[in-house]
């Protein structure tokens, strides 16, 4: 019996840039009438994800960043783990010196050295502010995470992610889309917030669904009994899946969730 499922969110629930389907925020409403714990496990931060948890109805708690930060809907911090201070600032020297846009989270604000096309696309529509600055005149601590983008070129962001994982194995480095390369702690993975709220609500393993996308959620797949991949997922994620459902268009994870939950 599933008492939790825990759901990515651009691709799986949402097409990027679009509306929920009805189908999705139904089939939500029923899982939480049936008592089942319905947690938002995303990359995002967790200010852009508070919106959507409302339009839902959801009152769990929120897991953002990559599993590096989980809040209850009272704002209260129930888990983190920030970038050290001392690594960010070295993934900020290699981006100004490959010519990489970032974009830099700390304590929940978005902060940018140029507002340029990349930022304004990665905001777009998801009710983010983010302030321009230099990175020089902030205090670089409470480090959330950072975000590599290129919107033009995915093989470049691919390149990234294996340059960096090899300057910095110490680190949580992965691609969230074809176009993001998302750095974090090593400890802040989608598994690791799946596991702690499990723990705290005695959830086994097999009692879990866990369902996304994108290579970021192989981390969320292996928290739960039954992993479930988008068929708009990509093939490294598939291959940890015990289930490929449908496509985000084709309201892929409600029928997910009718397979395995509305029995």
């Amino acid at each position: 019996m599933i008492k939790m499922v825990a759901t990515d969110i651009d691709g799986t629930i949402v097409k990027w840039g679009s509306e929920y389907s009805d189908g999705v925020k139904n089939c939500i409403k029923k899982l939480c009438e049936d008592g089942v714990k319905v947690v938002l496990v995303t990359g995002r931060m967790h200010c852009a994800t508070t919106r959507v948890a409302k339009d839902l109805g959801l009152e769990t708690p929120i897991v953002s960043y990559q599993g590096g930060l989980i809040k209850n809907n009272k704002g209260e911090t129930l888990y983190q783990q920030n970038l050290d201070s001392d690594t960010a600032k070295k993934i900020i020297k290699w981006a100004r010196k490959n010519d990489v846009h970032i974009n830099l989270y700390l304590d929940d604000k978005l902060y940018v050295e140029q507002d340029n096309d990349f930022v304004r696309k990665y905001t777009d529509g998801k009710f983010i502010s983010y302030e321009v600055c230099n990175f020089d005149d902030l205090n670089i601590e409470n480090v959330n995470k950072i975000l590599a983008i290129d919107f033009n070129d995915a093989k470049r962001v691919t390149g990234w992610v294996c340059e960096l994982q090899q300057k910095f194995p110490e680190l949580y480095i992965v691609k969230s889309t074809p176009y993001f390369c998302e750095i974090g702690s090593s400890k802040a993975k989608k598994s690791a917030g799946v596991e702690f709220l499990a723990s705290q609500w005695g959830i086994k393993k097999d009692e879990i669904l866990t369902i996304g996308d994108q290579d970021n959620d192989i981390e969320l797949l292996k928290a739960g009994g039954v992993p479930v991949a988008m068929g708009n997922a990509s093939d490294e994620l598939k291959k940890y899946a015990c289930y490929i459902t449908d496509t985000v268009e084709n309201d892929g994870f409600a029928k997910a969730v009718e397979k395995y939950c509305f029995l």
